[in-house]
Formats: C-alpha cells, sequence, structure tokens
C-alpha cells in the first residue's frame, strides 16, 4: 500500500526543486575574461628582442634591448656621456668586399659558394638544405658542427658572439653554424656536438 504521507512529502520536494529550478537566483553574473587584455598589457611592457624566433616577448622575457643608452632623468645624456657604436660583427662587410668560399657540407652531400657576410646555417637553409639550429643566438650547441679540413675552426670561419664553445673545442674544429661567417674553403660535418 502506498503511504500518504510519504507520497505527500515526495510531491512537495518535487515542487520546491522545480520551484528553485526556476527562481531567479542570487543574480550574481560572472565577470568577463581579462586575460587578452592582461597578456596585450604585459607584452607591451616587455622590450623586444634580436632574435625572430616566436614568443620573444614572451612574459617574463625579453630583458633590456641590445644597445641601449644610458640616459639622465630627463632620457637626455648626462653631462659628459657620449654615445658609442656598437662594434661591427663579422657579417657587417660592405658589398664590394664581400668573398665568397666553398663549402662542402659531407653529411648532406652538397658543396656551395658561400659569402663571407652570412652565417653558414642562413646560406645553407637558403640553398634548400634542412639544418640542425634551435636559439640562432650562439647560445647553444644544437647547430655546432665540425669542420674537418684540419685544425682550428677559427682559421675558417668567424664567430659573432658564440658563448659556447671553449678553446679546446675549436682547436677541434668544432664551430656554431648560426653565428659562423666562413673565411676560407673547409669541408663541415653538421649536427656533430663537442
Amino acid at each position: 500500500m502506498v503511504d500518504p504521507v510519504a507520497l505527500g512529502l515526495a510531491a512537495s520536494l518535487v515542487v520546491v526543486f522545480v520551484a528553485l529550478h526556476y527562481a531567479r537566483g542570487t543574480g550574481w553574473e560572472p565577470t568577463g575574461d581579462i586575460s587578452d587584455e592582461l597578456l596585450e598589457h604585459r607584452a607591451s611592457t616587455v622590450e623586444e628582442t634580436e632574435f625572430p624566433e616566436p614568443g620573444n616577448r614572451a612574459i617574463g622575457g625579453g630583458g633590456v634591448a641590445a644597445g641601449a643608452v644610458p640616459t639622465g632623468e630627463d632620457g637626455e645624456l648626462a653631462e659628459g656621456e657620449t654615445v658609442t657604436e656598437e662594434a661591427a660583427g663579422p657579417g657587417d662587410i660592405p658589398e664590394d668586399e664581400v668573398e665568397y668560399f666553398e663549402v662542402a657540407f659531407s653529411k648532406e652531400g652538397e658543396t656551395i659558394e658561400v659569402a663571407n657576410d652570412e652565417p653558414l646555417l642562413a646560406q645553407g637553409e637558403d640553398t634548400g638544405m634542412d639544418l640542425p639550429y634551435a636559439c640562432r643566438q650562439g647560445q647553444c650547441v644544437s647547430c655546432a658542427g665540425q669542420i674537418t679540413s684540419g685544425g682550428n675552426a677559427e682559421e675558417y670561419v668567424e664567430h659573432d658572439d658564440q658563448q659556447m664553445l671553449g678553446d679546446a673545442e675549436l682547436d677541434d674544429g668544432y664551430t656554431l653554424t648560426c653565428v659562423a661567417y666562413p673565411r676560407d674553403d673547409f669541408t663541415i660535418e653538421t649536427g656533430e656536438t663537442p
């Protein structure tokens, strides 16, 4: 038999739940998403960097722009300060002084003519070679290769601010192709790290 009290209690609960379901609630509304606005604001406060890799304006990255000039309170040079020009790098060769060298990429099976005003990595990629790299700044060894022509790597290439290879590695012919500018003919084995 059906208990009338239980049936009445169940019906009352259903009516209460239906009423709560259709009730207006507390009036609380979620706030809008501000993540894009916040990211744009944070990105606008981070200095641009020189390297072309994606994420160069990542939050917390960047740092001070290269070649920043110290200034006084009003943004002017303090009295007695002078602006010094940055030293020219190995790629800053006048067009009429550019020389070309034969570089044999042994693993790729290609010999190409390379100019001394552009890094080996860039020139190899321009000819369609798939060469290893990561930072393109001379701060890792992903693009490293070994010059197998014999002798110190600096007899064949000039590095533009490489920070990873010591004298012993350079003596063994290792080079960072992303910052290595050719200065002679040679053979290189890419993908070889010290």
